[in-house]
């Protein structure tokens, strides 16, 4: 029997009605629910072309077994990171802070009733694997933490938002200068290269992200100042995740990242947010190389 995300708009959500568990859509009846009985809030943020949103699903939510616990323990909240990006803006912030870690999808949150996070992650595996906890054994862990120590997680709820709101109150007021100066794109760009791998391209080791505002950032260098590194690292790296598996060599546009240092294995999607910024610098790169591999993937891609 379908459960209430049948009724939602979203195809995301619409993709987990069938799922054993309970779940429902971010608004005021759950947050509701989860005051009225006490319990806490398993929140589940992705969208419908995340891959590990789908593995985790297939393994943990389709799973009758899992789903009961679910339901047990917590009321459990699907939302679509496409459809409420500010839902998903504030978790990943609170899950970095948490866990010091970047963030991603599937995002796995714990909330307490009041939708204040206590403990998180990404993705969790039905079993335990990849150095992860399995899911239902997680599950029960923290709700154990959770009702064993109301008071330790007020505590951190309390640090936690006085430093979300610090980063929400931005930066303190810049002081004027009478000039201005190039260092600090200096500064930039040498960082930069101090973290170039000159053999594959891009910038540190694996996973491989494209990192298109830092290819810019180089790019306008080399007109600006006639760094000639700078535009070696940025048409060095285009060409070399052109010829990789990152570049989809059969339909054109470029993955997520690489999951090795070689841009030889793509994580799976391609998005728009990716392709734009990379779409127009290699264009930018094609008017100042004249290399035909760069128009050849501008076409394609």
């Amino acid at each position: 029997m379908p459960n209430r995300l049948a009724q939602e708009t979203s195809l995301y959500l619409q993709q987990h009605a069938d799922n054993p568990v309970d779940w429902r859509a971010w608004g005021p009846e759950a947050l509701a629910l989860a005051q009225s009985t006490g319990k806490p809030i398993l929140l589940s943020i992705g969208y419908s072309a995340c891959h590990w949103c789908h593995v985790m699903a297939h393994e943990s939510f389709e799973d009758p077994v899992v789903a009961a616990i679910m339901n047990t323990l917590f009321v459990n909240i699907k939302v679509d990171r496409e459809e409420r990006p500010d839902i998903d803006q504030i978790y990943q912030s609170a899950h970095a802070l948490l866990t010091q870690r970047s963030g991603g999808w599937p995002l796995t949150m714990f909330l307490t009733p009041g939708q204040a996070p206590f403990f998180g992650g990404t993705y969790f595996p039905k079993e335990a694997r990849y150095g992860l906890p399995g899911f239902a054994q997680l599950l029960g862990k923290v709700r154990e933490y959770y009702d064993a120590n109301p008071d330790e997680i007020s505590r951190q709820n309390e640090a936690l938002i006085a430093a979300l709101n610090r980063r929400s109150a931005g930066p303190a007021p810049a002081v004027p200068h009478a000039e201005f100066s190039s260092r600090p794109i200096d500064d930039a760009v040498a960082h930069l290269a101090g973290t170039f791998d000159r053999k594959h391209g891009g910038f540190g080791a694996a996973p491989k992200f494209p990192h298109p505002d830092s290819l810019e950032l180089c790019l306008r260098q080399y007109a600006r100042a006639g760094d000639e590194n700078a535009r070696f690292m940025a048409t060095f790296t285009l060409e070399k995740m052109s010829l990789g598996g990152i570049y989809d060599q059969l339909g054109g546009g470029f993955a997520r990242y690489s999951v090795d240092a070689y841009w030889s294995i793509p994580h799976f999607e391609k998005m728009l947010y990716d392709n734009g910024p990379l779409l127009r610098l290699c264009a930018d790169a094609w008017v100042n190389t004249a290399n035909p591999r760069f128009e050849q993937v501008v076409e394609e891609t």
